[in-house]
């Protein structure tokens, strides 16, 4: 007779989609898609709230930086209460943050008031990263692992999409300086939907099988799988937060934490401020703050077209190349990405070749990222870590991320002002370059492999280094 864990496992790794399966992907998609809309709907807003709050740049990136900060805060500790009172507990809790303060955020009477109401929204943004990918992780079979948490994580590029044509949308109907509280209010309505929808999927099995309720989890492989699962206990030993940082997992915890923490320092300090820099470098003189606004959201939108391809991309390679190599091509084309940026600084005259220059350079760092790094750092920290950790680990990674974004968002128009946009973006460029080197140093392929297989193997993970 097979052990629960081996029989229970293959059940769960071979089984066909069935929808339980589409359910759970399509509503952690739309969790990332409300993270990518409230994020980035803010690079929007921010030129308009400046204007009507008389707001000065370090407060811009106090504001620009809220959510991502709470967004720290919530992966960090609830991404740890996740292991401990289960997936579907914790999938609910962090909609309610959602709702309640994006809501709020709208309705903002200043400057402080803002940025209190967008760093509680961070925290349920921050929340859904080990939430989101652990759930879609512990329930898909392992071939398509990949791609799914690829696919499910694809919906951010989707959501910043969606925000700023909302954002235009709005612009060009009521070209207002309080037309940001509506940007802001909009995301409370799929957020509700979503909220209400995620009453209706079950627990993690193998978060189920993890603490103890073999019957349970057994009951529910089996309705997922639609398969009989003859098992009897195991025991292993059991995990503590500690061990993330200790023995093999400790080179495990530097691979998910500091290429994430780089990665967005790019993805949001140039994610968020892209409408901004393009009203410098490229529509200079182009009438008043609110037409250079409509312009440059214009110009985020075309440039957020390739956010969706290279999810794309990122979805078609990523069982077939690996998470290690797609990281490592996404960090070196955004690296060259930005130091083609950083030539071109501030020009005097922005004329037509060059501004095709700038826009293709903005491309390709969109494309770099999203075919590399966005995708990869959300789903190795899934794959590397047994079920008691997973989502403690996966917290631990976001929360690395998410200090990566608060940095490259608040520091961004502070060292701009100080030193020009030039070395602020070969910054950036330096940064994706460090990413490159730490992910060769210390990344090992899970494609293929189950999730205890790549997350409790008792293998080094140098020792499958992948070489670029």
């Amino acid at each position: 007779m097979p052990s629960e864990s081996t029989g229970f496992q293959s059940a769960l790794d071979h089984a066909k989609l069935k929808g339980v399966h589409w359910k759970v992907w399509f509503l952690s998609a739309m969790g990332v898609f409300l993270d990518g809309f409230d994020l980035f709907i803010i690079g929007v807003a921010l030129p308009l709230i400046a204007h009507q709050m008389h707001v000065t740049k370090t407060g811009i990136g106090l504001i620009g930086a809220a959510a991502p900060l709470g967004a720290m805060i919530g992966a960090f500790t609830l991404g740890r209460f996740t292991d401990k009172l289960g997936r579907k507990a914790m999938y609910l809790f962090d909609l309610l943050f959602f709702v309640v303060f994006a809501g709020l955020s709208a309705l903002s009477w200043n400057p402080t008031s803002l940025l209190v109401f967008r760093f509680l929204l961070g925290i349920g943004i921050g929340a859904d990263y080990p939430i989101s990918s652990t759930y879609v992780s512990e329930l898909m079979p392992k071939k398509i692992r990949g791609r799914m948490l690829s696919g499910a994580f694809s919906f951010q590029a989707l959501g910043a999409l969606f925000g700023a044509a909302v954002g235009l949308s709005i612009l060009m109907l009521n070209p207002a300086p309080d037309a940001w509280r509506i940007m802001l209010a909009i995301g409370v309505v799929p957020a509700v939907a979503v909220m209400i929808l995620r009453t209706s999927v079950p627990e993690s099995p193998r978060w189920k099988m993890e603490h103890g309720d073999a019957e349970g989890a057994r009951a529910l492989a089996e309705e997922i799988t639609g398969q009989s699962i003859t098992t009897e206990k195991t025991h292993s030993r059991k995990m503590v937060y500690k061990d993330l940082f200790r023995g093999r997992y400790l080179t495990r915890t530097i691979l998910v934490t500091v290429p994430w923490f780089l990665m967005d320092i790019g993805l949001y300090g140039i994610g968020i401020f892209t409408p901004t820099i393009l009203s410098v470098m490229a529509f200079a003189g182009h009438g008043n703050f609110i037409h250079k606004d409509i312009l440059s959201t214009q110009g985020a939108i075309f440039l957020d077209v390739f956010l969706v391809i290279g999810f794309a991309l990122s979805i078609l390679l990523i069982e077939k190349l690996g998470r290690i190599r797609l990281q490592l091509l996404g960090f070196a084309g955004m690296g060259i990405a930005m130091t083609l940026l950083a030539f071109v600084g501030v020009p005097k005259g922005a004329t037509g070749s060059l501004t095709t220059v700038i826009f293709i350079a903005f491309a390709l760092f969109n494309l770099a990222v999203n075919t590399g790094p966005n995708a990869t750092t959300w789903i190795l920290p899934t794959e590397v870590f047994p079920t008691s950790l997973r989502a403690s680990g996966h917290g631990l990674a976001a929360a690395s991320g998410k200090f990566g974004a608060a940095v490259g968002i608040f520091l961004l128009p502070v060292i701009e002002q100080a030193w020009g946009l030039g070395l602020t973006l070969g910054m950036i460029a330096a940064a994706s370059f460090l990413g490159f080197l730490v992910t060769w140093a210390f990344g090992f392929e899970t494609a293929g492999k189950s999730l205890e297989e790549a997350g409790e193997g008792g293998s080094d993970p140098q020792s499958h280094q992948v070489t670029a």
